[in-house]
């Protein structure tokens, strides 16, 4: 039977303690609960040694007990919980003509671009947590074919109706597509998007569904103040944002938005929690040129807070996993148990 042993101090306003005394306990005595088995002598050895007459410092009596278990992001997955992965992408005229090999939006028949890297890294590891594969993929800061309207929340698939790709592979051949056919230009505006995701994800707060939005960019970014107003509204909700910064402009506004060092805030309120994690693509640039390893080293960077701020959103709102489905046994086949 494992004791715990407990230690009891006397605390002070200005958080100064002075040591009381201890006791020693089980698991299984406090689980009777409040009952004369749970009636503690607190004890300083120190006074004991000393002083022959003395007995002890105090008693502590048990007057409730409970045991919560943790609950992991695993538990959640197993239980049924889905995870929506959207993409948006970077469109703005800052990251060069995609036909000239210094643009970071380069479509190399030989290699990978910066975005379709990142797309690659972090999205082959997210959709394993996702059944259907199916994909909303957007872009921002680009005009549209016919009229040339500038849009910063538009379907890389050019179906306003449907956004849906098929895979990782699907949301490639649609980025590749929609290279082609829109004019880079401008403002680097992220708070439609995040608004995007925000919508749904405010649809289902039930736990059942979690959305995670991966935004790849160039740049500076022009609507910060929206930008935050949309993070802050978004801590409420079942989402995590994601943002990988290509290329070699300056990132300050994006540690800002990550608020791992001060908390985001927009017109005096805070964000609820931390729901947003930044990476610069060239930190993970390998100069041996072993693409893999680093790729590997950027979605394990990228995705490390996502379970942490999916399980702050489910204890804030006192959502608890579903129990996880037995294991699936094929038809015309019976588990036999002998006794």
């Amino acid at each position: 039977m494992e004791t715990i042993k407990v230690e009891v101090y006397d605390w002070d306003r200005d958080g100064s303690h002075d040591f009381i005394g201890e006791f020693t306990t089980s698991y299984r005595e406090l689980a009777r609960g409040q009952s004369q088995f749970n009636v503690y002598e607190v004890v300083n050895p120190k006074k004991k040694m000393k002083k022959k007459k003395y007995v002890n410092s105090g008693t502590v009596t048990l007057l409730s007990f409970s045991v919560e278990s943790e609950s992991t992001f695993l538990d959640y997955i197993k239980g049924g919980t889905q995870i929506n992965f959207t993409v948006a992408i970077d469109f703005t005229a800052s990251n060069g003509n995609p036909s000239q090999s210094t643009s970071l939006h380069y479509m190399n028949p030989y290699q990978l671009n910066a975005y379709a890297m990142a797309l690659k890294a972090v999205g082959e590891i997210i959709q394993d947590y996702d059944s259907d594969k199916m994909f909303p993929a957007l872009g921002f800061g680009a005009k549209l074919p016919p009229d040339g309207r500038v849009s910063h929340e538009f379907p890389l698939n050019g179906n306003m109706e449907n956004p849906y790709c098929n895979g990782i592979e699907g949301i490639l051949e649609a980025y590749h597509q929609s290279l082609k056919k829109v004019q880079l230009y401008g403002p680097t505006n992220f708070a439609p998007v995040v608004n995007h995701v925000a919508r749904y994800a405010a649809a289902v707060q039930d736990g059942s569904q979690y959305f995670v939005l991966l935004i790849i960019t160039d740049g500076v970014i022009s609507d910060m103040a929206q930008t935050k107003e949309a993070i802050v509204n978004g801590a409420k909700l079942p989402m995590s944002i994601i943002i990988v910064g290509v290329g070699q402009a300056e990132f300050d506004a994006m540690v800002e938005l990550d608020g791992d060092d001060i908390r985001i805030s927009s017109r005096g309120k805070l964000a609820e929690r931390d729901i947003v994690q930044f990476v610069p693509f060239r930190d993970y640039m390998d100069r041996t040129g072993n693409h893999v390893l680093s790729m590997a080293r950027l979605a394990k960077d990228v995705l490390a807070e996502i379970p942490d701020q999916f399980i702050s959103y489910m204890k804030s709102r006192g959502i608890k996993p579903n129990p996880s489905p037995p294991p699936y046994t094929p038809p015309g086949h019976t588990l036999h148990t002998q006794i």
